[in-house]
């Protein structure tokens, strides 16, 4: 009875086995393809492989932007069902409050993708695959990184949390910077954890490398000296631009406020671009534009005497007047000495479009197309020349707006001889194309008159630089307040050159509001120029030339009556 037993049950197993073999063999022949397509869709993936963005370097090779390897951590919340202590495990790991990870989950519900942090760090990855925790994935993605932080923030820009760029280079050659992520197919077991790479379907194109014009050790140099006169002068902001006068490469290019872009929280207000998105009234830099235009004039030269008594003048209903009545002064003169009286009077004896042809053949008016997001325009209008006042405001930098970058450019006119060149933020490996705007023997004797004005007695002597000849000028412009221009808020500027033998660096400074009691272009911007160029020239190994002004202290000019209009 017992081997009866024995054998009936052994039949049923025996004919189960065939029917469920059989079965098996059935669906493996005629529903093969549905059923690798079921398991396909639940075990194999095809994932993207993520680009490498190319690195940022200055002009000598160094790192200023690189993209370091880190992890993106998501899950399914369809398939997650997350219990209390591994939310408790997750959240200790990933520096996130419990209630938020389970709120993020659960408002996700519905949805089969949620992150649950960005850019996690190596150590960060290994602690959560450790945890082993289902449905809890691990991407690999890039962060990019910014060794020289906030002293080239306004340059290098950065990117959002896609490795996207969002400012400065990194927006201006995000096409050149990105690259082509890759796709493969990879297999993955029920906890959502990658078993193995199946196949490769496109290999990731790397993006491209960028090398910029900018100097990291002449960024720093000008980045610390701003920021102390910032501090110093208790600025509201200061941007600072410096080019290499024989190519027209951005050197050096900094901004106070600045920002940290490794990490921008609470850090939006110093992200702004001022040098290069940010317009002033330029004040008395122009000055040496409207000598410029006298010179071509053929009426005026150096040496030729404008009559200022007694200090001051009207032009309708506006009164033009300098400190104090310098009485006769050389066209030289008046530049060293800032003469308001002088320039105003040499304007409105030249013609109507004069001074106007002048600034917009140096560049004034016109975008520098530097390739930096957001460049403004600045303003330099021609229809209201018809009036005296229009033109001998604009003599002196009012009733016009320029950035330091368009100051920067106009200047450069100057240091080449007259040859207007791009500015660019690109290191170049090719000739530079220019266009000679003015005379270089005008040029040169501009430049004497300018270096007039970094002498003893002229208005920038603290932007002297020892054992070397600097060419420059000063401006203070009043700003525009509720009730017109406003006496105590001001904008200090010092643009120059050196050495002016065979210029070699153009700098241009702005000090946006100084409150220190020290508002003059002369007092507060001069000096940053002198302490960041005795520094830049030396670094660089720029030779040095003798210090000798062009000009006697004492010019012997002819008499008021000999110019034209008796000015």
């Amino acid at each position: 009875m017992k081997a009866w037993r024995h054998y009936f049950v052994l039949g049923l197993f025996l004919i189960a086995v065939a029917a469920l073999s059989t079965r098996v063999v059935f669906l493996g022949v005629t529903e093969r393809a549905f059923l690798q397509q079921e398991g396909d869709a639940r075990s194999v993936r095809r994932e993207s492989i993520p680009a490498l963005r190319g690195v940022i370097y200055d002009r000598n090779g160094e790192a200023l932007a690189v993209s370091t390897p880190v992890y993106a951590v998501s899950t399914n919340p369809r398939k997650a069902n997350f219990s209390a202590p591994q939310f408790a495990a997750m959240s200790e790991v990933l520096d996130i409050p419990q209630a938020e990870l389970e709120r993020r989950v659960r408002t996700h519900a519905d949805k089969q993708f949620v992150y649950l942090k960005r850019h996690a760090g190596w150590d960060m990855s290994q602690r959560l695959d450790g945890l082993g925790i289902p449905h809890l994935e691990l991407r690999p993605e890039y962060r990019r990184y910014y060794p020289s932080a906030e002293i080239a923030a306004h340059v290098t820009g950065l990117t959002d949390i896609d490795d996207q760029g969002i400012e400065g280079v990194e927006l201006a050659f995000e096409r050149n910077l990105r690259g082509e992520p890759g796709a493969k197919v990879v297999l993955k077991d029920r906890r959502g954890n990658s078993i193995r790479d199946l196949d490769y379907l496109a290999p990731p194109r790397f993006g491209q490398d960028v090398s910029l014009s900018i100097d990291l050790r002449l960024q720093y140099i000008a980045y610390r000296e701003l920021k102390s006169a910032v501090q110093v002068h208790k600025a509201e902001s200061a941007s600072l631009i410096m080019a290499d006068a024989k190519t027209g490469e951005i050197l050096a290019l900094v901004n106070q406020p600045s920002y940290n872009p490794n990490d921008i929280a609470g850090q939006l207000a110093g992200m702004r671009n001022r040098a290069v998105t940010d317009s002033y009234e330029p004040g008395s830099t122009v000055k040496p534009f409207t000598a410029m235009a006298a010179l071509e004039s053929g009426r005026y030269d150096t040496e030729t005497v404008i009559d200022t008594s007694p200090g001051y003048f009207r032009v309708g209903g506006k009164l033009i007047q300098d400190p104090i009545n310098r009485a006769s002064l050389s066209l030289a003169k008046a530049i060293q000495k800032s003469s308001q009286v002088a320039i105003a009077k040499v304007a409105l004896d030249l013609e109507e479009q004069a001074v106007f042809d002048v600034l917009a053949r140096a560049g004034i008016g016109d975008f520098v197309s530097s390739g930096l997001p957001g460049e403004a325009m600045g303003r330099l209008n021609n229809s209201q020349l018809r009036y005296p006042v229009v033109r001998a405001t604009l003599a002196y930098g009012y009733g016009l707006s320029v950035t330091p970058l368009q100051l920067t450019r106009a200047y450069l006119t100057l240091a080449s001889g007259g040859k207007r060149m791009p500015l660019s933020i690109l290191k170049q490996d090719r000739r530079i194309e220019t266009e000679q705007v003015f005379d270089p023997e005008h040029v040169s004797d501009v430049l004497a008159m300018m270096e007039l004005v970094t002498s003893q007695a002229g208005t920038a002597s603290q932007a002297a630089v020892p054992g070397y000849r600097v060419a420059g000028k000063t401006g203070t412009a009043r700003l525009v307040g509720k009730q017109g221009y406003d006496d105590e808020r001001h904008v200090a500027w010092f643009a120059g050159m050196v050495p002016v033998s065979d210029p070699r660096l153009v700098m241009v400074v702005l000090v946006n509001e100084p409150r220190s009691g020290v508002n003059s272009g002369g007092g507060v911007a001069a000096p940053i120029f002198s302490r960041v160029a005795e520094r830049s020239v030396r670094l660089m190994g720029i030779a040095g030339d003798v210090q000798r002004p062009l000009f006697a202290e004492q010019t012997q000019g002819r008499r008021p009556s000999d110019v034209g209009g008796g000015l």
